[in-house]
């Protein structure tokens, strides 16, 4: 039945959008929940507002680093890297662009409620020479600074001041400010109207100094988490494309005519973590005493979970299963690691009953269902396979800004959890930062279930100081294997990026799954 009304509805509507239209209208299931910068770090927001503003280096259809708001950059001495701006560049309300806007959007991000501090953590000082030069000292030699704020986006000092949005307002206290309805940035394209439930409209930067294909003269976002609604609004001619497409219409949107599938490798990472810090985990009914601190207990989770199954029967192929926290295309990223824990339920058994739980325990696994291809699917999936073992696990799942409250919350309130990482810096330092360094003096931030190794903090500390690029390779792999074996993290698979476009669109993916209006182009 499925498959007859698909292709009458196909038929019907495939004319709905005439290849001379000017407006782009596209959609995936992530909602515009602020237009502030800093607001949250994710792929999804941070890749939508960077149509809006601009960082200072960003990466090209080549996956390089290359000038945006700096024209040119250089480490003058280990420890120094200094960035000469782009002349005659204005904000969208005209007021210029100059180093002052650096420095203070370097202090805004830092600021309380920015969700993007530590991408400017090895930063100890910045100066303006003059305003088109800025200096950065870092704390110790970095190496690789220019990837780091590739998606650090730089405000009007002049426009946040007039409007009161010096600080962002932090989406985890429900706080609302200037910057989260209203923007100001450098880029090719300006905010014209938002609605974070339903759709966010912009419109051509008629002062942005690059150059774009004019063919595309309006965009609209629509935010539709749901799957099959989303495909159903790219069949209708509602949208032009979709961010997004569930397995289950990959082969069928293939073939449709007037229709194409955009497929790559994606950098994200899917992963689980464990809760590894408390005396006592939540949800569970282990009292005065916490399972997941026993690596016995971890390695059962992790042989009992089969990726094989997953990437077959839930993902229905589309994945690249991996037993590392990154995957190909990340600086950093070891082949012969790159092995994972065998799936073996008897050997999971033996470990949960040497551990002193012979029949298992029970416990909470939060999930997201609009986040991450399949993700509650996938969830699902672990829970019985765990069950197996005699694990009882009861699932809560969450929609996306709910879930990211809950699980970053101060005191990061869950057990067991499924996240995804994408480095934006296409390098594993920014993984091992975030979700593996111990969390303290700004590292760890996403190291939601507190797994802490002094000689991974260590190993990462010098990481982040090597200028030898072989020595900082053996260094990252070191740490990763002392990760590896302690089961740190459970990896589960990278996901593979599916979008489905009109015939009559041109456009570019990147393996970052962002997505760039600027080289959207009508046939």
């Amino acid at each position: 039945m499925r498959k007859v009304w698909f292709a009458i509805l196909l038929a019907l509507t495939m004319a709905a959008q005439p290849a001379s239209a000017k407006t782009f209208r596209w959609a995936a299931d992530g909602a515009v929940v602020s237009v502030d910068p800093y607001a949250r770090n994710e792929t999804f927001l941070l890749s939508f507002l960077g149509n809006i503003y601009e960082p200072l280096v960003e990466r090209g259809r080549d996956l390089k680093i290359g000038p945006a708001l700096a024209t040119s950059w250089t480490q003058t001495t280990p420890d120094t890297w200094r960035f000469t701006l782009r002349p005659g560049v204005t904000f969208q309300d005209g007021s210029p662009f100059t180093a002052a806007d650096v420095l203070f959007s370097l202090e805004r991000a830092r600021a309380p409620g920015s969700k993007v501090a530590g991408m400017l953590a090895s930063i100890r000082e910045a100066r303006a020479p003059d305003p088109l030069t800025v200096e950065f000292v870092t704390e110790a030699p970095d190496p690789i600074l220019p990837e780091e704020i590739a998606r650090w986006y730089i405000m009007s000092k002049t426009w946040a001041e007039a409007n009161d949005a010096q600080q962002p307002a932090d989406l985890g206290r429900n706080e609302d400010g200037f910057a989260t309805d209203h923007a100001n940035g450098t880029g090719p394209y300006q905010l014209v109207s938002r609605d974070p439930d339903d759709k966010t409209v912009l419109a051509p930067n008629v002062r942005w100094w690059g150059t774009r294909d004019p063919s595309v003269t309006r965009a609209i976002y629509r935010s539709i988490p749901t799957d099959a609604t989303r495909v159903t609004a790219l069949v209708s001619g509602e949208v032009d494309m979709i961010v997004g497409v569930p397995a289950p219409d990959r082969e069928r949107l293939g073939r449709a005519p007037g229709l194409h599938l955009v497929q790559g490798p994606e950098l994200r990472t899917i992963l689980l973590g464990m809760d590894q810090w408390r005396d006592e985990l939540v949800g569970s009914n282990v009292k005065g005493r916490n399972p997941f601190k026993d690596i016995r207990v971890r390695r059962a989770f992790a042989e009992a979970i089969d990726e094989g199954q997953i990437k077959d029967s839930v993902m229905r192929g589309v994945a690249i299963p991996t037993a590392l926290m990154v995957g190909p295309g990340v600086t950093g990223f070891s082949p012969d690691l790159n092995k994972r824990p065998p799936f073996d339920l008897a050997e999971a058994r033996r470990l949960l009953a040497e551990a002193g739980y012979p029949s298992g325990f029970e416990l909470q696994m939060d999930c997201p269902v609009d986040r991450y291809a399949n993700d509650e699917a996938i969830c699902t999936a672990v829970v019985g396979m765990l069950a197996r073992i005699g694990v009882t696990v009861k699932l809560a799942t969450f929609s996306r800004a709910k879930y990211f409250l809950k699980v970053l919350a101060p005191r990061y309130n869950t057990s067991f959890y499924m996240i995804g990482w994408a480095p934006a810096t296409y390098d594993a330092q920014e993984v091992l930062i975030n979700l593996i360094a111990t969390r303290q003096d700004g590292r760890g931030r996403f190291n939601v279930g507190g797994y802490s190794n002094r000689q991974v903090d260590d190993l990462i500390g010098a990481i982040v100081g090597a200028l030898d690029p072989d020595k900082r390779r053996s260094l990252i792999a070191e740490a990763f294997r002392i990760h590896q074996e302690e089961i740190g993290h459970i990896p589960l698979h990278q996901q593979v990026l599916t979008w489905a476009a009109r015939d009559t669109i041109d456009l570019v993916q990147m393996p970052g799954n962002e997505f760039a209006l600027r080289y959207v182009r009508f046939k």
